[in-house]
């Protein structure tokens, strides 16, 4: 009920689409080995994820600031 917007929803988009493509490359590439038993070696995330994460955080920021001064006009 609270998500009816059309900004809401493009934007939650943009951030579940990240989250298969992370699920697809995590499991596949980044994170390999994690479910293998007794290797006592934390997953290490790569920087380039939180980096990623904070541009999806910018993008959001100045679009809602877009989306203001397109719907008061």
């Amino acid at each position: 009920p609270g998500l009816r917007g059309k900004w809401t929803f493009n934007v939650l988009s943009i951030f579940a689409y990240a989250s298969i493509m992370m699920t697809y490359f995590g499991v596949n590439f980044y994170l390999t080995g994690l479910h293998s038993y007794a290797s006592g070696d934390v997953p290490v995330t790569p920087s380039f994820i939180y980096y990623l994460l904070g541009f999806f955080v910018l993008l959001s920021a100045l679009s809602y600031w877009r989306w203001q001064g397109i719907k008061k006009a």
